[in-house]
């Protein structure tokens, strides 16, 4: 059996062992100026002189995080 056919066989009994890898998008933030009190919405921190100013927000210009109902079936 060929090197790369060892590899394949191998790689074919290991991946159901693996976990499944999914990536989340970074939180957004109001970041306020320690300098003039301005406010803008980022990931990270616009740099020095920045303060966290609000909590974690879903998506990109800050929206707000969406609200779940759960209503009861009968």
């Amino acid at each position: 059996m060929p090197v790369a056919s060892r590899f394949l066989f191998a790689l074919a009994l290991l991946t159901p062992l693996t976990p499944l890898v999914q990536a989340a998008p970074a939180p957004w933030y109001y970041w306020r100026s320690t300098v003039d009190g301005a406010r803008v919405c980022a990931q990270t921190s616009p740099g020095q002189g920045w303060q966290r100013d609000s909590a974690a927000h879903e998506g990109p210009g800050c929206r707000p995080r969406r609200k779940v109902l759960i209503v009861p079936m009968r």
